[in-house]
């Protein structure tokens, strides 16, 4: 483990990044390697640091934006919905009423929906992009993260959730092609064949997710955000 932390600190200097490392060995090679109370506090550790540095948080507020962008929408829309995803990323919080209305500004622009009833569902029908889809990942995300954050995730939801990823990940890198001819553009880019690196830098988000769902469910608000 120490050389491969060696290596990557050569490829990637910031810590954050590092600890990425520690949580794709518990998850793809189990407790021999990583004990889940480590890949705890790896997890712990690569939130905060990176909740700390801006940068990120608009680097990924930028993905964001391209998966919700419409065409059609304007330059002041896209530049308020990303404002408020960087704050969402570098806070933990967001106030819904408003991300809802910038999401759909974007998502939805006026000049193509206003008045037609229509709602937009973008990708495969399986994994569709909606509004509503996406404001229920971003609660599970602010969930997540104030759960790491506060020192309220433990061994046994950690564990839980490894189970969850290790139940649903390969199911998706099977249909990961079908998704991406469903479309086209950002949407075919985001299901792209996944390298070493990109299952690596995945792991934090993707273990952040699982968290903040699970919890939602087992407080009876999946489904309730909207």
């Amino acid at each position: 483990m120490f050389l491969l932390l060696l290596e990557k600190r050569q490829q990637m200097p910031k810590i954050p990044s590092l600890a990425l490392i520690p949580l794709y060995l518990w998850l793809y090679f189990g407790d021999d390697y990583v004990p889940t109370r480590q890949a705890v506090k790896a997890l712990r550790t690569w939130l905060k640091d990176g909740m700390r540095n801006k940068r990120v948080a608009r680097e990924a507020a930028r993905g964001m934006l391209q998966q919700l962008d419409h065409s059609l929408a304007s330059d002041t829309a896209r530049n308020r919905l990303l404002r408020l995803l960087t704050d969402v990323g570098y806070t933990g919080r967001f106030d819904q009423e408003e991300l809802v209305e910038a999401a759909r500004a974007v998502f939805e622009p006026a000049s193509v929906f206003a008045g037609t009833g229509l709602v937009r569902a973008a990708g495969h029908p399986d994994v569709a992009v909606t509004v509503e889809g996406f404001l229920t990942y971003t609660e599970a995300m602010c969930t997540a993260i104030r759960r790491v954050r506060d020192g309220g995730l433990d061994t046994a939801l950690f564990d839980r959730v490894r189970l969850v990823h290790r139940r649903t990940k390969p199911d998706y890198l099977a249909r990961h092609h079908e998704y991406a001819a469903a479309d086209s553009g950002a949407f075919a880019a985001a299901f792209a064949a996944p390298m070493l690196d990109d299952v690596v830098n995945d792991c934090g988000r993707e273990l952040l997710t699982i968290v903040g769902f699970e919890v939602l469910s087992a407080e009876g608000h999946l489904g309730h955000v909207v």
